[in-house]
């Protein structure tokens, strides 16, 4: 299998990870009356910002969905849609950190507004990433040819920088690791508290 495949299919698990602790943690408080630190979804909302918006998807768009585009059309419909989910993914996150920023501000009656962009912000996102994972990654194993898979690997190893690659996996493993410790359990370590 292509490098490049289990780097975005990583990238997915972990991107998953964060959409899984964003509903763990609605469901705590809206059925459990559970007091989460706020400050565990602002670390979730920049995670999404840095690791997703800047990094995960301009990979796909400039990779993967052009390579799969050049060997057939099957997927075409598809990879249109991703791009456009690409483009408003900002105008998604912008729209929830506002939801948040209301909620934390204004308490329990913003809650039901940021409820609900958390539940629709969550959903979007799934069916983001069920697309591309069940309808373009299998298209481009079935397509894309050995020398593709070489060029597209080859291409990620030459955009990167050393230097920023470490830096960076360095800040997402902070940042990771922040959530964790702001999370209650199952997804972090911090207490959970009961109203």
């Amino acid at each position: 299998m292509a490098r490049v495949l289990t780097i975005l299919r990583d990238e997915h698990r972990a991107i998953a990870a964060i959409l899984h602790g964003m509903s763990y943690l609605m469901k705590e408080i809206q059925e459990r009356g559970a007091r989460v630190d706020l400050n565990v979804f602002w670390a979730m909302l920049s995670y999404l910002d840095t690791f997703s918006e800047r990094m995960h998807h301009p990979k796909e768009r400039e990779y993967l969905f052009k390579r799969v585009r050049a060997r057939t059309h099957e997927v075409d419909e598809v990879i249109e849609d991703l791009e456009r989910e690409h483009a408003r993914g900002v105008e998604s996150l912008k729209r929830l950190e506002q939801c948040l920023a209301r909620y934390q501000e204004g308490g329990a009656k913003e809650f039901p507004a940021f409820a609900l962009e958390v539940e629709r912000f969550v959903r979007t996102y799934w069916e983001h990433m069920g697309k591309e994972e069940v309808q373009v990654l299998p298209a481009a194993e079935r397509v894309l040819s050995a020398d593709d898979w070489a060029a597209i690997d080859q291409a990620f190893e030459q955009k990167r920088d050393p230097l920023a690659e470490e830096r960076e996996s360095r800040d997402f493993k902070r940042l990771f690791a922040r959530i964790v410790r702001l999370a209650p359990p199952p997804i972090g370590v911090a207490p959970l508290h009961r109203r």
